[in-house]
């Protein structure tokens, strides 16, 4: 099976970060190199603006994305009340008033999209939203905090005092809406496939590392999930681990 093949059996890539690692970028470089669409802040805030749902304000966006937006919605308008992922009647859908209906809309989104088209998805609980789907490659990017100041300090201008209090606004704000609405921690790296330190390694590097993920877990989708894990094809040690003690009858009784 080629590496087209492959790839076109994994339906989403989910991307997680600590703000200012990088984590953005690379999945603006994953979406680019796979021909994947890419959700992001943008399309969401546009797809929650034209559902009505309360949005100080929404970024310029495309015709490529404004043409994903629409088959969001019309897949959302249509789709039969059959559909697990689409309940909620359109009506209910555009008429949310707090963040647990905006988080919920937010939600839906995500499922859509993930079932339309292939897509890199940025945050918004992705990686916990698509948990029990296969065909999805988690990624949680990170990066030590001297150097995410740095990065936010060049990419937004700022003076270092203020990168590094948007960095902990960023990262509080994450971390509470992961819990409120999805009642996990965010950064307990058994959520994720792969967990990638930015200030190891440079994007380029982490993207080509992403992909190989994603082509090493795709070829893996068509075993039983009882034989995946860690031991997985490995025989038995030959003896016994040095740090187990075997005890002798005598000493049992």
């Amino acid at each position: 099976m080629s590496n087209e093949q492959e790839q076109a059996s994994m339906r989403a890539i989910t991307i997680a970060r600590e703000y200012g690692s990088g984590g953005g970028e690379i999945a603006r470089q994953l979406a680019q190199r796979l021909h994947w669409q890419l959700l992001d802040h943008q399309i969401v805030q546009r797809v929650a603006q034209k559902l009505g749902i309360s949005e100080e304000e929404a970024e310029a966006h495309d015709e490529h994305v404004e043409s994903f937006t629409t088959r969001l919605l019309e897949a959302m308008q249509y789709a039969g009340p059959q559909t697990p992922l689409l309940q909620d009647t359109y009506e209910d859908i555009v008429k949310p008033v707090n963040e647990k209906a905006y988080q919920q809309a937010l939600s839906q989104i995500i499922q859509v999209a993930a079932s339309l088209s292939q897509v890199v998805i940025v945050g918004r609980g992705s990686q916990a939203l698509l948990a029990s789907h296969r065909d999805v490659l988690r990624v949680l990017i990170v990066a030590p905090l001297d150097l995410r100041i740095s990065y936010v300090m060049r990419r937004e201008n700022l003076d270092q005092a203020a990168a590094q209090d948007r960095i902990a606004h960023k990262d509080h704000e994450r971390i509470r809406a992961l819990k409120e609405m999805h009642h996990f921690d965010g950064f307990d790296p058994r959520l994720y496939d792969l967990v990638i330190n930015t200030g190891v390694l440079d994007l380029d590097s982490c993207v080509d590392l992403i992909l190989f993920a994603l082509e090493r877990k795709a070829q893996r989708l068509s075993l039983p999930t009882a034989e995946l894990g860690p031991g997985a094809g490995l025989n038995r040690y030959p003896g016994h681990p040095g740090d187990i003690q075997l005890q002798t009858p005598d000493a049992q009784r």
